[in-house]
């Protein structure tokens, strides 16, 4: 079969109607919520006491309120993680709730929240893990897979219906080293037989993973992908042969249709939190997403053809914490004002029999005709818009391989924005532009491209605070997640206003020195806070002298690149001796130093953080003097940045820090950045 052949077949796979009123739902909730709740992790090991899990002002009704001001329409509950804590009253282990104190023991976490999705006519979903770290018959693969179709049939059958069944693929060991082999065709028959209504996500045959856990999609997404869905060896078998797998990054182009035999209605789900991990940890609460960042991802998720899955972990209580309730009602909001008024309903059509591109209804399309086709949207005035959306009507089919969007201006035709795929969604941010004109192209499309909405629209104005950064090298760059804002900034300790230095482009910050910087909104009458960063010497000549054997993934010299978003960490596998675990930097230079910092990860996973630790500096690398030793204050609450200050300077060229102990007591350390705090004192000899 051609390519060309292949290309049109493609266009003519269509979703079945589960498949397409979960696209319909756009934007669904994780409600990640356990044991690790209340241990601080994110991982549990499944040797955790039920006595832990006490939420004693759980609130359902709660959770599913500050869920439907977000616009959320599917609500999924994690039953059971890897720890294997159940959140039901199971039949199968008493390592759960029924073991608890919660509502003494005859408490339902599940049942709870799915009365109140069914008061406040919410869909509802379940994740259940398949890695079960606390069951003792797991990795004895019959009986393990009985006790996980048992857990299976307990929420399927007790609960009505389920709209989303949600699995993972992780599988580690089980007792002994012995490896589980999951049986993925019963857990799909099971799920079909007793819950026919519902997809099956992610490991499943429904939903795939879009191959990241940040909440953005690709720019290229085609829910037709020759990767093949779940976990049937067949299946797995058809993937290892194209070399495709969910983080790819290509799954549908006509290259990759060309050394495939069949091709699947395999849409995307964009997974992330709210919060930088998945449970709660009160310490993360400050860094909760801004208004910015989930306006972002909503434009790269839902607005590249993909349905987006925000995780919001309740507290210990059992409520969705004050900071977060306010975050899911800003973002609401700002969906609905920013996408309430579609103003193609005021423009005229042309061609006319185009004229249902611009209704305002996407269960209307037109068949634009042979590419390349076109449809002109003309105003009475000009009007102002920076988004535009486009849909295809997918019931009959994906086919949009590239389009442009122009606007008229002093007659001629200017290109504002231009795209490949479209699929269910496709939302275009863009500079604010006037026009009485605007020109939709499809360029290429497999076969008759069939488009069911396009869209114009201004967004609701959002003002996000700088983020400033230096590289290694001493470059401070700035950033603002508020695109086509303005950011000013001084360098002499006082504070940024409209007049100061207007951020351009990175610049060199060699030494010690403060940067304080501020955001504007496009016309300056609106300005955010001001954002202040101190920094020490720059790392540009360091280098790592000795360390521990480190993660191939995570390597020593993370901790001194200045990025906070990278992070050294030792092997986590096999046999590990328990601590001291060390790392040796040499400056290339000798400094003047009165003291030493530690940040500890930043990706919401604190496994490996230091609680007990030395440090120790050094002018040949060979002689050692003690500088500082004991543990950091409340890290295991607030693993934030440490700061700490030596009883006297010392001339320093080498130092070496080493973790006694973590915070929860692992064999490997972790660690974002290291570094020192210079004086001025000169220090005798």
């Amino acid at each position: 079969m051609t390519a060309e052949r292949k290309a049109l077949k493609a266009g003519r796979v269509v979703p079945d109607a589960r498949q397409l009123e979960w696209q319909k739902l756009e934007v669904t909730a994780f409600i990640h919520f356990g044991i690790n709740t209340f241990t601080g992790r994110e991982w549990g090991d499944g040797t955790e006491s039920p006595e832990l899990f006490n939420p004693d002002r759980l609130d359902a009704g709660q959770w599913v309120s500050a869920l439907k001001d977000a616009g959320i329409k599917l609500v999924l509950l994690t039953a059971k993680h890897h720890d294997g804590f159940c959140l039901w009253p199971t039949e199968t282990t008493m390592h759960s709730v029924k073991s608890s104190p919660w509502q003494n023991g005859k408490g339902d976490v599940v049942r709870e929240l799915k009365d109140a999705c069914e008061d406040a006519d919410l869909r509802f979903g379940v994740y259940l893990s398949p890695w079960d770290r606390n069951s003792p018959v797991y990795g004895n693969s019959s009986l393990y897979n009985e006790l996980f179709m048992q857990q299976l049939t307990e929420l399927l059958s007790n609960y009505g219906r389920i709209d989303e069944v949600w699995f993972d693929g992780a599988c580690g060991e089980g007792p002994g080293g012995k490896k589980q082999e999951y049986d993925w065709a019963a857990y799909y028959n099971l799920i079909h037989r007793l819950q026919p209504e519902a997809v099956v996500a992610i490991k499943g045959e429904d939903v795939r993973w879009v191959g990241t856990e940040s909440g953005y999609g690709r720019t290229t997404e085609w829910s037709v992908t020759a990767l093949a869905p779940g976990g049937r060896p067949e299946m797995q078998a058809i993937n290892q042969n194209l070399g495709l797998n969910e983080t790819s990054a290509d799954l549908g182009s006509r290259e990759i249709l060309e050394n495939a035999n069949q091709v699947f209605w395999f849409p995307a789900e964009v997974d992330v939190s709210i919060r930088p991990g998945w449970f709660f940890h009160e310490s993360e609460t400050p860094r909760i997403k801004s208004l910015a960042r989930l306006a972002d991802i909503y434009f790269n998720s839902v607005g590249m053809n993909a349905v987006l899955l925000l995780n919001i972990p309740p507290d210990k209580r059992g409520l969705i914490h004050e900071a977060d309730v306010a975050r899911l009602k800003e973002f609401g909001n700002w969906v609905s004002s920013s996408f309430g008024d579609n103003l193609s309903l005021q423009a005229k059509v042309i061609p006319s029999r185009l004229k249902a591109v611009a209704d305002g209804d996407r269960k209307t399309y037109v068949r634009l005709g042979k590419t390349p086709a076109q449809a002109v949207l003309t105003f009475p005035e000009d009007v102002v818009f920076d988004a535009v959306l486009l849909q295809e009507y997918i019931e009959r089919g994906q086919r949009v391989e590239e389009f442009t969007i122009e606007t008229m201006k002093e007659g001629e035709w200017d290109e504002v924005a231009s795209g490949t795929t479209i699929g269910y969604k496709r939302l275009l941010r863009l500079q604010p532009v006037s026009a009485s004109k605007v020109r939709i192209t499809i360029k290429n499309s497999r076969g008759e491209a069939l488009i069911a909405e396009a869209g114009l629209f201004l967004t609701a104005g959002i003002l996000s605070d700088p983020v400033i950064r230096r590289s290694k090298d001493g470059r401070v760059s700035m950033t603002s997640e508020t695109p086509f804002s303005h950011i000013t900034y001084t360098l002499d300790g006082s504070d940024p206003d409209r007049e100061s230095n207007r951020y351009i482009t990175p610049f060199l910050l060699p030494g010690k020195g403060i940067v304080k910087a501020r955001a504007y909104n496009r016309e300056f009458s609106e300005s955010g806070n001001i954002i202040t960063e101190t920094y020490d010497v720059c790392k540009t000549n360091w280098r790592i002298a000795a360390a521990e054997p480190s993660h191939p993934a995570f390597p020593a010299e993370n901790i001194i690149d200045e990025d906070p978003g990278s992070m050294w960490h030792t092997a986590w596998e096999g046999v590990l001796p328990p601590p001291p675990y060390s790392v040796t930097v040499d400056m290339d230079d000798t400094l003047n130093v009165c003291g030493f910092t530690y940040t500890p990860r930043n990706d919401g996973n604190y496994s490996g953080t230091v609680l007990q630790y030395e440090f120790e500096t050094s002018t040949d690398g060979t002689h050692w003097l003690p500088m500082a030793s004991g543990e950091f204050a409340n890290m295991q609450n607030n693993p934030s940045k440490q700061t700490i200050e030596f009883e006297q300077a010392a001339q320093v060229r080498y130092f070496r820090f080493t973790m006694l102990k973590g915070i929860y007591g692992e064999n490997w350390i972790s660690a974002a950045e290291l570094g020192i705090i210079s004086c001025v004192e000169t220090v005798p000899e």
